[in-house]
């Protein structure tokens, strides 16, 4: 008995596969020619009855033909008339994609953009799959670029850089494992930069290394990560956590990356942030020295400002005051150590 039902079971799983299977080839493409306009091509399916085809089919060759006269408005209509009440017919992604290009034509991007999302989500086995990616990305680049919209197809509006940023999340969903996965992340953090929004650009970026770490743009991913991060530095006497951010992605950028044309900057970068760690640790180490008298705090800070850039004038510097607090801590006159610059005197004449 057992083996009669896993021989119907594999009947009905065969039966059903090819089911499946020829449901997909059935269903075919549209194909458009002047001559004869819309037709299937490659599959027997349709999902409407004999009335509904022949009305969506005219729909579709009404907003074609305006198409071609340069009627975007009446095609726009028709192929409107075709998503709404043919939806399930095979000419609806069409008809989706017609109007997002006629609406980026005019360039109506959000609503261009509306159409083709439309397009993805709701037929995402659509051939046009990758193609309507690529148009997505081309308006969320126009608009991060300062692009403005136009209303009613002729009215400008306003530049929209927040929407742009949304639209690249959308594309970063929609194909994760496309390339423009981590072109989009890239633009999203290009966004963000543009907009001052630091933190949410830092954590685009930290996605794009993490997730996309084979792909051709993670060079330029940690050299703008340090970059950023070096951005929110604000010197020697102030917390230090974006410093050390810094340092570890200029340096993971020269070790993964030894060969890339921005080394030097990179290098530049990392100079520019081991000066500023080890100046912060000297403020501290003369803090415990000069006003606390803490010469035990001093040594360990004077010592951490050496460690963090031991070839530098600033750790030169703590060498030779780390000399005096130990000839102090151990009861020895002070060495000489040459006397830091003094400031000129201004003097102000009225």
């Amino acid at each position: 008995m057992f083996t009669s039902f896993v021989r119907a079971s594999g009947a009905l799983c065969f039966l059903f596969a090819f089911v499946c299977l020829f449901a997909g080839s059935a269903r075919g493409d549209i194909v458009w020619t002047p001559e004869s306009g819309w037709r299937i091509e490659g599959g027997v399916l349709s999902e409407l009855s004999g009335s509904d085809s022949r009305r969506a089919l005219d729909l579709m060759n009404k907003g074609r033909r305006a198409e071609e006269r340069g009627s975007r408005g009446s095609a726009i209509r028709a192929y409107k008339k075709v998503t709404k009440k043919y939806s399930s017919s095979i000419y609806a992604p069409e008809a989706y994609y017609r109007s997002g290009k006629l609406y980026l034509a005019r360039k109506q991007y959000h609503r261009s953009f509306i159409a083709f999302q439309n397009t993805i989500q709701r037929y995402p086995n659509n051939k046009r799959f990758n193609e309507v990616v690529g148009e997505e990305y081309r308006i969320a680049s126009a608009l991060l670029d300062g692009a403005r919209p136009r209303y009613w197809g002729w009215l400008p509006g306003f530049t929209s850089r927040e929407r742009a940023i949304g639209y690249f999340e959308l594309i970063l969903r929609n194909a994760p494992y496309s390339d423009y996965a981590p072109l989009a992340l890239m633009n999203i953090a290009r966004g963000h930069l543009k907009l001052r929004n630091t933190e949410e650009a830092i954590d685009a970026l930290d996605r794009m290394i993490n997730n996309y770490s084979q792909s051709l743009l993670a060079p330029d991913a940690y050299l703008r990560l340090a970059q950023t991060h070096a951005q929110l530095v604000d010197g020697p006497n102030y917390d230090q956590g974006s410093t050390k951010e810094a340092i570890t992605y200029f340096q993971d950028f020269m070790i993964l990356f030894p060969n890339d044309q921005h080394v030097g900057t990179a290098a530049a970068g990392l100079d520019q942030m081991k000066q500023v760690l080890a100046e912060s640790k000297m403020t501290i180490a003369d803090y415990y020295f000069k006003k606390r008298k803490n010469l035990t705090a001093a040594k360990v800070f004077y010592n951490e400002a050496i460690t963090a850039y031991p070839d530098s004038p600033v750790a030169e510097r703590a060498r030779q005051q780390l000399a005096v607090v130990e000839a102090l801590a151990n009861g020895q006159p002070k060495p000489n150590t040459p006397d830091a610059p003094k400031k000129k005197k201004r003097f102000f004449f009225f």
